[in-house]
Order: C-alpha cells, then structure tokens, then sequence
C-alpha cells in the first residue's frame, strides 16, 4: 500500500512540474490579454479612434497589442533590464555563504547542459543500467577523470543520466567506455525523449519505411 501510495504521489508531482509551467505561462498571457484588451478594446477611447482614422475596426487588437508588449519587455530583458537585474541578483546569491555554493554549482550545470559552445553534454551513449538488459540514454559530461581513471584502472566516462521528465535531475555515473555505446542523435532530441517520458520519438531515432505500394487506379479493373 505504501508503494502504491509513494507512487501516486510521484506521478501526481510529475503531473504537477508538466502543468504549471504551461499553465502558469498561459493564465499570465490571458491576464495580460484581458488588461490591454479593457484599455485598447472596440468600446474603449483608445478604440474608437483606431475605428474613426481607419474607417473600420482591426479584429484582434488586444492580441496583437498582447503579441507586440511581450516582444518589448523581451526586447528590453535582453538588452539591458535583464542583464542588470540578473548581475544584482547573483551579487544577493553570492553574498549568502550557504546558497553561495549550491547556486554556482546549478549555474555551471545549467550553463553545461543549455550552452552549445562547452564541451559538456555534447555525446549521448546508452548501456545497461541498473541490470543486465534494461538500458538508460545518458550524456557523456566529461572524459577526463583525472585521479579518478587511475582509481578505476581503465577508460572511464563521467555520464549524466536525466530522470524523467525533468532532465534537471538525474544521477552522475563513472562508466568504462566499453561498456557504452555512443547514439548518433542530438543532444536536443535525447532531452526531448526525458521531458516527454519517451512517449516523443524524435526523428534522428525513427526508422524509415519503405514506400508502401499503392493500388493502381484502372477503370475497367473489377473489384
């Protein structure tokens, strides 16, 4: 009973971090929609001028008004409120001696696992894990070990195994390269595959059929 129990409730979590990310970001969209959409309406002051110098009503004002902020607070985000306001709040973390740590160790993996230019999480492998016959997709982090490969003894592999569906945890495994075997997919497709539970099989894994032959047309055959 408590395993069933144990495993609802991670279901239910998982359920959970799949829908509040979307769900928070569309009630946000819809609220900012029924704002702009109260201040540039058809009924509003604002709209009636756009009427009269136009001679007609423009449908969808408010999403495109919606559409258009966005752009802007991303447009501004990036260029410089964002930038300035992330420089002031990693000063906040930094300053505090317990959360120091734990977030320059999130940033350097989130940079690591987001960041095309590192040469972290660019090879993905599979191999058996945690028994004979089961196999995990794991991202190859390093393939230096250092004190590491003399304490094995043999070519060893840093390997980062993505839990399901979110690919920010995981498990880090030291592996013998021969016992891997590296996937010819993009590291995108292999993170696909975790946030979506496998149920998403991204093309660079898919076979292609063969053309399936299709009946010829005639008008004097028989059926």
């Amino acid at each position: 009973m408590k395993r069933f129990l144990r495993r609802l409730r991670d279901t239910f979590i998982s359920g959970l971090l799949a829908i509040i990310p979307v769900g928070a970001t569309f009630y946000i969209l819809w609220f900012i929609y029924h704002l702009i959409d109260g201040l540039v309406g058809r009924e509003t002051p604002f709209g009636v001028m756009v009427e009269k110098s136009l001679g007609r009503w423009i449908p969808g004002m408010g999403i495109y008004m919606t559409v258009i902020l966005v752009l802007l607070v991303g447009f501004i985000t990036r260029n410089f409120l964002g930038r300035t306001l992330h420089y002031y709040m990693e000063r906040i973390f930094f300053s505090v001696p317990g959360v120091r740590k734990m977030y320059s160790t999130l940033k350097q993996f989130t940079t690591a696992l987001l960041d095309r230019d590192t040469s972290s999480f660019q090879k993905v492998v599979m191999f058996e894990y945690p028994k004979e016959g089961i196999n995990v997709i794991g991202l190859v982090t390093n393939e230096e070990l250092g004190k590491l490969q003399d304490a094995t003894g043999e070519e060893c592999l840093l390997v980062y195994v993505p839990t399901a569906p979110n690919p920010l945890s995981g498990m880090m495994l030291i592996i013998p390269e021969r016992e891997v075997t590296y996937l010819d997919m993009p590291v995108e497709d292999a993170l696909s595959m975790v946030i979506s539970s496998g149920s998403v099989l991204p093309e660079s894994l898919q076979t292609v059929n063969k053309e399936e032959k299709r009946p010829r047309f005639s008008l004097f055959r028989r059926h």
